[in-house]
């Protein structure tokens, strides 16, 4: 009896055991299950990681990726690096290599591919990352976009009106406050410009320089790249007064400091998007080019008319300048009806995510003078697309308002469509400039020298002296677009006169290298600015980029795995995924 007992309860303890132990062994495993499950995830997001950094610092990684991988199927004109510079993590497939994380003890590994077929068109890489550590494979998907202008509703270099504007002493003047600029608060010698008088700046903002901010809200982030420890704005006026006012988001009492970011000097890179055989028109339609002073109106249909009688050639050749085309999607050049030197100009489809050029007409003997028209400049005596207007006062001929050389684009209407208008000289916006859809529409402007908001007028008797009103018949103006001068401003025409022109409504973003006056006085608009929120993962085609490039994941999500703990892809109905 004593054996039997012993017997039993030496089994029962056997069986304890056993199951304890397995019940260890299967939390051991379990646990190391899910730390390989986490671990793959943080592999997947060092990938993202680490093809950010390869385009920080290569601006021409762009070109490179496996055209052979699933996830690039859409892509085309990727290549592999060679030499020194291959990169284990373009691998592919069962025999394709992966990278290893460092600091991962050789456990830890990742692969990408590579998605640029939005590139040339929103400056958006897409990337699917790939992360394997043990038998946990997981995938994530980022875009990754330049940081630039557009990722702020206001942008300036420097807080001061444009010296072409205000004749003021450029070697004295065009630095910034931190750098030694005069910022006397009873002379304010080179102009700077203080938001005030209830202004609003709905989305995040940036300067270069130093802010003179009094009675204006900001409702998002704002930064400057005063390097001082101190306060980084001033509390004073246009007029150099102390004043109060000031209204920023919540917990927020100044701007914060980021570092410079630099402007470019000119738009004519863009007018390479109009030539019609570079690399990247090779897989898309080039955009459009006209010369001289051109008129464009969106229409609502999706389409646009244009006037452009100065117009010979519309897409220009990448190797010989003198040598162009004239594709109807364009526009015909010429005076008969339905083209672009017509009263009635010609009405063509919006170019489909692309951009329009319009340069200065060149001189006799300019390498592009056998494909646009020799013309001799003049200045305010009517440019050909109906400028100056009849009665329109000139107040300044310094710079030049309406040359007949000019490439200034004067633009109006409603966008269907996605493109992005640049403008050698001036830009003006002539009327309300808005989206048919604010979810899929999107417009870019760029000018060389600034962009205008168009506010002719006239001269009227006014006692002993004159007055100018507005020749305009409305008010309040709204422009749908992210707008940047290169090298200039954006203001107001005439914002000293013309009287009270109500709101200017921007939704987008603005860039410029000066501050432009938008009111002055009674004179003017009050400015309401919001953000396009789009900007921050999205451009308008063929959009300027700072001169720094730092590239930044605008968003990301994860998918399923496109690979197994092989390298084999996933396959759905037979497909790689």
């Amino acid at each position: 009896m004593a054996l039997a007992i012993a017997v039993i309860f030496g089994t029962v303890v056997v069986f304890m055991i056993a199951t304890a132990t397995s019940v260890a062994v299967a939390g051991i495993k379990k646990s190391s299950t899910d730390s390989d499950w986490n671990a793959a995830l943080s592999a997947a997001y060092a990938g993202v990681q680490d093809y950010e950094a390869r385009l920080s610092n290569d601006t021409g990684y762009t070109q490179y990726g496996n055209p052979a991988a699933p996830f690039s199927s859409t892509s085309t004109g990727l290549t592999l690096p060679t030499a020194g510079a291959t990169n284990a993590a373009f691998g592919s497939g069962a025999t394709g290599t992966w990278a290893t994380v460092p600091g991962g003890d050789g456990k830890s590994f990742y692969r990408y591919e590579v998605d640029a077929s939005k590139y040339y068109d929103t400056g958006t890489i897409r990337i699917r990352a790939t992360g394997k550590v043990g038998s946990a494979v997981r995938s994530v998907v980022a875009s990754i976009r330049q940081q630039g202008f557009i990722d702020f509703l206001y942008f300036t270099d420097y807080e001061i009106q444009d010296p072409v504007m205000t004749n003021v002493d450029t070697a004295t003047c065009v630095k910034h406050a931190w750098e030694g600029r005069p910022t006397s608060r009873t002379s304010n010698l080179c102009g700077e410009i203080a938001f005030s008088g209830g202004d609003t700046i709905d989305g995040p903002a940036h300067s270069n320089d130093t802010m003179r901010i009094c009675q204006a809200t900001f409702t998002k982030q704002i930064t400057t790249s005063n390097p001082t420890s101190g306060l980084r704005y001033n509390k004073v006026d246009s007029n150099g007064a102390s004043c109060t006012g000031q209204n920023f988001p919540a917990g927020v009492t100044q701007p914060a400091f980021t570092s410079t970011i630099g402007m470019p000097s000119t738009n004519a890179q863009q007018k390479a998007a109009t030539q019609y055989n570079t690399a990247a028109t090779a897989t898309r339609s080039p955009g459009c080019l006209y010369t001289g002073p051109t008129d464009i109106t969106f229409n609502a249909d999706g389409t646009m008319t244009v006037k452009s009688p100065r117009s010979i050639k519309t897409q220009t050749d990448a190797t010989d300048p003198t040598k162009g085309q004239t594709p109807t999607a364009c526009g015909l050049p010429g005076t008969g009806a339905g083209q672009l030197g017509s009263t009635t100009g010609a009405t063509v489809p919006v170019p489909a995510n692309n951009l329009i050029y319009v340069q200065n007409v060149p001189q006799a003997g300019d390498a592009n003078a056998t494909t646009t028209a020799k013309l001799a400049d003049a200045c305010n005596t009517g440019n050909g697309v109906g400028y100056p207007r009849s009665g329109e006062a000139q107040l300044s001929t310094s710079p030049c308002s309406y040359g007949t050389r000019s490439g200034d684009a004067f633009v109006h209407g409603v966008l269907d469509g996605q493109v992005t208008v640049a403008a050698e000289n001036y830009l003006y916006v002539t009327g309300d400039l808005t989206y048919a859809d604010r979810g899929s529409d999107m417009l870019g402007l760029t000018a060389t020298n600034a962009v205008m908001v168009w506010n002719p007028v006239q001269a009227v008797a006014c006692g002993r002296s004159t007055c100018y009103t507005s020749i305009l018949g409305d008010t309040d103006r709204e422009i749908d677009a992210a707008i940047i001068s290169a090298a200039h401003t954006f203001q107001v025409q005439n914002y000293g006169y013309g009287g009270d022109r109500g709101t200017l409504t921007v939704y987008g973003a603005i860039a410029q290298k000066f501050r432009g006056v938008v009111r002055s006085g009674s004179n003017g608009y009050i400015k309401a600015y919001t953000y396009d929120a789009r900007l921050k993962h999205s451009a308008p085609p063929s959009f300027l980029n700072p001169v720094t490039t730092t590239y930044g994941v605008t968003t990301m999500a994860e998918v399923s795995p496109a690979y197994t703990t092989s390298g084999d892809c996933v396959k759905k109905a037979g497909v790689c995924v």
